[in-house]
């Protein structure tokens, strides 16, 4: 396998006495231009999973590779697009998407180019000369996207990069990331805790346990989406994804409220847009 996790602990310290357990014995393994999510309640560990991958964290047991290579610091072979956009709001689009070209000193004429074709990917072309306060959300994010892709990492990791953007927003930029995935043949582990988006937009969906995290159960959809429209398939998935997920949803909430709190399998909240995920 390409991104491979074996028996990997993570412990965070309080205090001089005590550690806190937040992921237990992942095993994971990720093929080469493989669109992966990790999926699971607040608190399972999904984005210390990523951050232990960017070598952001690292681990207190076990190991993690990519291509054979051991994973024990950041490197340029391994970027994360986070929620926030992170844009220097001093500078264009074309200068935001530059700098880590720069920063690898990578002659001017040929930085120039690789940055005006990444923003014609993402549709962004016209924008080149934009600042971010001038963007829409879904367009800073484009913009967080191509500066991450134009680095040519060969692990893109996204953290819940679409949480806080509007769902009509959202679905465009599944189906543009669905295409740039195509076009690049990037690996992407994908951070969410939407259930519908996992199912729209991945190869792999990984279900997380509540802390300490671990990997419940594995789903590998059996036909692509437009990343917008749902259809029987992807309907009847997001139903077993829910199955699995209830018990950690009621661990969760009897932590926070109490015994007292019962959780009504058969009565799960949906919005307009039909996001089964969305309360989680």
């Amino acid at each position: 396998m390409y991104l491979k996790l074996e028996n990997v602990y993570k412990k965070f310290q309080i205090d001089k006495h005590n550690e806190l357990n937040v992921l237990n014995d992942i095993n994971l393994s990720v093929k080469k231009g493989e669109f992966v999510s990790l999926l699971g309640p607040s608190g399972c560990g999904k984005s210390t999973l990523l951050y232990l991958i960017a070598g952001l964290e690292k681990v207190s047991e076990g190991k993690m590779t990519l291509d054979n290579k051991t994973i024990d610091k950041p490197g340029p072979d391994r970027v994360v697009v986070f929620q926030s956009d992170g844009l220097f709001p001093w500078m264009t689009v074309l200068e935001n998407v530059l700098y880590g070209l720069k920063i690898k000193k990578m002659p001017n004429e040929v930085a120039n180019k690789k940055a005006h074709d990444m923003l014609k990917m993402v549709h962004l072309g016209k924008y080149i000369d934009s600042y971010p306060h001038q963007l829409s959300g879904g367009m800073k994010q484009r913009v967080a996207i191509a500066r991450a892709l134009v680095m040519e990492p060969d692990v893109l990791l996204m953290d819940e990069p679409f949480a806080a953007l509007d769902e009509q927003t959202r679905m465009v930029l599944h189906k543009e990331l669905l295409d740039i995935w195509r076009k690049t043949e990037v690996t992407i582990v994908f951070v969410t805790h939407n259930i519908r988006e996992a199912v729209l937009l991945s190869e792999k969906i990984v279900v997380m346990a509540t802390r300490p995290g671990n990997i419940k159960k594995v789903f590998e959809p059996k036909s692509y989406s437009d990343g917008i429209t749902p259809n029987d398939i992807t309907l009847k998935l997001e139903k077993d994804i829910m199955k699995v997920l209830q018990e950690e949803i009621e661990k969760v909430l009897k932590e926070e409220m109490g015994d007292d709190y019962s959780f009504k399998a058969d009565h799960i909240h949906r919005d307009t847009s039909g996001d089964l995920g969305s309360h989680i």
